[in-house]
């Protein structure tokens, strides 16, 4: 799995790079803001991305709901705040995980996983609705060429 890491402090961000490396996962990117994460993120074409939430030049959250815009792919979120305010916008931008610093490996690669299942699961809903109003689409079409 090809993963996309933003996080500002370079420590930090080695740490994660050397976890996910150990645990399997190819680290495809790193960025050091919000703005490099949306553009690595559309370079790169990650699987999955972990963003930090306090970011310079645009917080992770935003730089979640751009990448979502572009091509909707399983984030998790890391911060050290875990504020209601900060949590609800991370939601409510789509994101697929939140995970509060200081983290474990333990905590870190099941939330990647499920945020992953989750993902896959949220778009195998929107392709049977897709299907589904396709089939009424035609159905509706049938019967009004029917009726005349």
């Amino acid at each position: 799995m090809r993963v996309l890491i933003a996080e500002d402090e370079t420590i930090i961000r080695l740490d994660l790079k050397g976890l996910l490396e150990r645990a399997g996962f190819d680290v495809c990117a790193e960025a050091r803001d919000g703005i490099e994460a949306v553009e690595l993120a559309r370079s790169e074409e990650p699987d999955v991305a972990v963003l930090d939430v306090k970011m310079p030049r645009l917080d992770g959250i935003e730089a979640a709901r751009r990448i979502l815009d572009e091509r909707p792919i399983p984030i998790v979120m890391l911060t050290a705040y875990g504020q209601e305010e900060l949590v609800s916008r991370a939601v409510e931008a789509g994101v697929f995980g939140y995970l509060v610093k200081p983290f474990r490996e333990q905590d870190l690669l099941p939330a990647i996983h499920t945020a992953k299942a989750r993902h896959e699961e949220l778009a195998a809903h929107r392709h049977a609705r897709d299907e589904l109003q396709a089939l009424l689409q035609r159905w509706e079409t049938a019967f009004e060429r029917a009726q005349t």
